[in-house]
């Protein structure tokens, strides 16, 4: 092509061409063929309990699904002294909590750099401290390994008052969000 115009007008159709097919096929067919990817996988019996599994976590991990956390709060652990991050992800009731002395309430712990790992625990919840920082920024510091830093100084992101802050206290058997 000696023209430069008309090379211009085809660079330009072939990146609406290439764009629009990848808008398709993520909004269409790409919704069709996961579906029937995840069909196939469903058949498969050990396949089945992995993919699940794995599938349930990251849906669970996601930050779109951030909601499944409640808030951010540091717990001392693996040994008293030593303080980490931690998520709430709800509170215990029925058996389980007639069983302990307290409230407790349940809290994940992720492990760095890879968050889909980590300790689910029952706290008691005069042991729980929430920190004023988002849920995204607390998986940011994690997954670097403390080299990410949301704040000047974490001291000053702990909530003063009671262990969950003023503004929410956690009746036992009530969720927390």
């Amino acid at each position: 092509m000696d023209n430069p115009a008309l090379m211009q007008l085809s660079i330009v159709t072939l990146i609406l061409l290439v764009f629009m097919t990848g808008l398709f096929a993520a909004n269409f067919m790409g919704k069709q063929i996961v579906k029937l990817w995840e069909g196939l996988l469903n058949r498969v019996p050990l396949v089945r309990g992995i993919y699940s599994t794995l599938k349930s976590m990251m849906d669970i991990l996601s930050f779109s699904e951030s909601g499944s956390y409640h808030r951010v709060v540091l717990i001392q652990f693996p040994k008293n002294g030593h303080y980490c991050f931690a998520f709430v992800t709800g509170v215990t009731r029925g058996d389980m909590q007639d069983l302990a002395q307290e409230p407790l309430v349940h809290v994940y712990v992720p492990t760095s750099p890879n968050p889909t790992s980590g300790y689910f625990l029952l706290v008691p919840e005069r042991e729980v401290t929430a920190v004023n920082i988002s849920v995204e920024e607390a998986m940011k510091l994690i997954v670097s390994g403390g080299l990410y830093s949301p704040t000047p100084s974490l001291g000053s992101a702990v909530v003063a008052g009671p262990k969950w802050g003023a503004a929410k206290q956690p009746e036992a058997g009530v969720p927390i969000g």
